[in-house]
């Protein structure tokens, strides 16, 4: 097979901790461009840095038993049911793009399909596609050496009391909007239909329009792809060793002496640090945030520096912020510390 065919993945298993560990595999270990159609069962999929407790609504969570998984990609927490559709793009990274680039190459094809039956769609803000103001899509990236992967997870027709119920809403996230709650701002491409379309039939109409669409997909050719059992069997290494872990979707809570809230228009940003003998003797970086490099690196640059601006500001300079949490300046970084 040709490394550049695009192999088009339509799965109907539904486990949100096989389906995320997936995506892991598809980026990973594959060469070729991939299309992807899945669904979950109902599910909270959270942002790789973000910290769980302070997404979701844990006594709702426990009380109807709905997991929560951390995905590989940035961005912020959504809930998933049967009545979403989610999409994965992978391909090569091309020369000079931009995050922002990334998501309008690979929202298009979603856009164009509910344009075509008379839905105003638009990509709006950093990441979000919306109908007439109110998102119905969120999206997200992540980077693998030269490969990106985009996955959005469509509301078709979701539930929007229980992602009401599932999900917090963080005040400092909309300062100067005016935004009340979660369910206010998202609606269901369903609510807009001018005629009957079953969430199937809208599956098979973005199918084609993403595989027609030349931006995001490669002409070099399209083959259906079924997982072999080899595949099968790492994927499931892949979940039961990471993605059903407590460890990974759930992580330690920081434990701090210095914290920092602040939102950025690439995200909210979280830091919590520890302070002893006038140096960080241990730093988590938080939030919605997108990255293309992995959080973990900057804290490890910054563990041991001086607690002093200037310091922390110089190695922000030295790593490259924006490769870590992406439109920020280190001025910024630093000045949320101090």
């Amino acid at each position: 097979m040709n490394s550049d065919t695009v192999l088009c993945i339509t799965d109907g298993g539904h486990d949100p901790y096989w389906n995320l560990a997936a995506e892991e595999y598809l980026l990973k270990e594959f060469s070729n461009p991939v299309f992807r159609l899945w669904r979950n069962s109902p599910s909270i999929i959270i942002g790789q840095n973000q910290n769980a407790l302070a997404e979701i609504n844990i006594d709702w969570v426990s009380s109807s038993q709905i997991p929560v998984v951390r995905r590989l990609t940035g961005g912020g927490a959504v809930f998933h049911d049967l009545g979403n559709v989610n999409f994965t793009f992978i391909s090569r990274r091309l020369h000079g793009e931009d995050t922002y680039s990334m998501f309008k190459r690979f929202t298009r094809p979603v856009i164009d399909t509910l344009q075509g039956i008379g839905i105003d769609a638009r990509l709006e803000g950093r990441n979000d596609l919306t109908i007439e103001g109110r998102k119905f899509s969120g999206n997200a990236i992540a980077i693998h050496k030269d490969r990106v992967l985009c996955h959005g997870c469509i509301l078709f027709d979701a539930s929007i009391g229980h992602l009401s119920e599932a999900l917090k809403s963080r005040p400092e996230k909309f300062i100067g909007k005016a935004v009340s709650s979660n369910r206010s701002r998202v609606t269901n491409i369903s609510e807009h239909l001018h005629s009957p379309l079953e969430i199937s039939e809208f599956i098979s109409l973005l199918k084609d329009h993403a595989l027609s669409d030349r931006q995001a997909i490669s002409d070099a050719g399209i083959t259906e792809y079924a997982f072999t059992q080899a595949d099968i069997e790492a994927i499931d290494r892949l979940a039961d060793g990471k993605y059903r872990l407590d460890s990974w979707n759930y992580g330690k809570s920081p434990k701090y002496s210095i914290s920092r809230v602040r939102k950025f228009p690439s995200g909210l940003v979280e830091i919590y640090a520890d302070i002893d003998g006038g140096k960080i003797s241990s730093i988590r970086i938080m939030g919605d945030y997108f990255f293309e490099a992995p959080t973990e690196e900057l804290e490890a640059a910054l563990s041991g520096c001086p607690y002093e601006k200037n310091a922390v500001t110089g190695i922000l300079r030295r790593t490259g912020i924006a490769r870590y949490i992406s439109g920020t300046s280190p001025e910024e970084i630093a000045g949320m510390m101090f």
